[in-house]
């Protein structure tokens, strides 16, 4: 008689329910609700996530609010970035399996729906697999502005170690995960900062720190960088490219990325006789092989910890309006994070 055999585990049914926070039209902050939808059949190339935490990003709050031009399907799941446990993944999936800790930050734009919800679908090639020994927060807190750095240095300006770089708002969120990044690179940062957060760029690694709403900026840039910085990025978006054009090495790139004001009226001599382009970019164009190998570089650096980053509230997912209106009132000293 043979021995008998242990019966395979039963795989868990997969959910046929989610909750969500969504719109239903763009608007303010007050359109969001709550709801339960249905979980989606998962297509060949698509994996089923029960999300543990996502970040609330001003990219979030300007396509809930039409400010962001991009399709939007009805009802609107919002959110970027999550970080959370496969629970089922389609029949071409081969990265992943029902288990695995992943987490990912290019949701909720192009018609994908986002990850405010307890259960998101995740196309695989816009996952991440968590490293052994990250931590989960501070990796999901960080996606979305150290891939944006990753994209400024290492897509777009192409940093090498011997250049200098300048960058506004430093103490910011994305200013912080973008000096670390580029001291990583063996890049010499000059960090722009009111003075009362000057010791938290110093800690972050700058170099040099300015005060960047002193009317002599550019001189003090120009001290630290005598030959002026080869890249030039106000990831605050003051974006005042007379000083920029001022501070600026010859042949060297000055990158937009936010547009907070207006920029003053300039002769624009000082950019084109110099060889200075001013090159603008957003995460939402970004392919999936970028941002994959931005992932790679910043699992390494949350495992290292050498990308950091500050959490500012926690809100369970009933009060995901109250996150996007806090990211709206003003200025967030650090991230806001949702947890379904």
């Amino acid at each position: 008689m043979p021995p008998l055999r242990t019966p395979a585990p039963v795989p868990s049914p997969t959910p046929v329910s989610r909750r969500a926070a969504v719109v239903d039209r763009v608007g303010p902050a007050d359109t969001i609700r709550l709801t339960a939808l249905p979980v989606p059949g998962l297509g060949p190339d698509e994996v089923l996530v029960a999300v543990e935490a996502a970040t609330v990003n001003p990219v979030d709050g300007y396509v809930r609010s039409g400010r962001y031009d991009t399709p939007i399907p009805f009802p609107f799941i919002l959110g970027r970035d999550l970080v959370g446990t496969v629970v089922a993944t389609g029949s071409a999936v081969r990265s992943f399996r029902p288990g695995d800790a992943v987490w990912a930050n290019s949701l909720g734009h192009q018609g994908r729906q986002g990850s405010f919800t307890d259960l998101a679908v995740v196309a695989e090639d816009r996952l991440y697999a968590v490293p052994a020994g990250a931590d989960r927060e501070t990796l999901v807190a960080v996606a979305h502005p150290a891939i944006t750095a990753y994209l400024a240095w290492f897509v777009h300006a192409a940093v090498r170690k011997e250049w200098t770089v300048y960058v506004g708002g430093a103490a910011g969120n994305v200013g912080t995960a973008a000096i670390q990044l580029a001291r990583r690179a063996g890049v010499r940062v000059v960090a722009g900062c009111r003075p009362a957060n000057a010791p938290r760029c110093r800690a972050a690694g700058a170099d040099a720190v300015v005060d960047d709403r002193a009317p002599d900026l550019a001189a003090q840039v120009s001290g630290a960088a005598p030959g002026g910085v080869q890249v030039w990025w106000d990831t605050a978006g003051g974006n005042d490219f007379r000083v920029a054009a001022a501070a600026t090495a010859t042949g060297g790139r000055v990158l937009v990325t936010a547009a907070r004001v207006a920029s003053p009226e300039m002769s624009w001599a000082p950019l084109y006789t110099r060889d200075i382009t001013v090159q603008g970019f957003v995460l939402s164009r970004a392919t999936s092989a970028q941002l994959a190998a931005g992932a790679q570089l910043i699992n390494r650096m949350v495992v290292e910890g050498s990308l950091t980053t500050r959490i500012a509230g926690r809100y369970p997912l009933a009060a995901a309006a109250e996150a996007h209106r806090r990211i709206e009132d003003g200025p967030v000293d650090g991230r806001l994070l949702v947890l379904p």
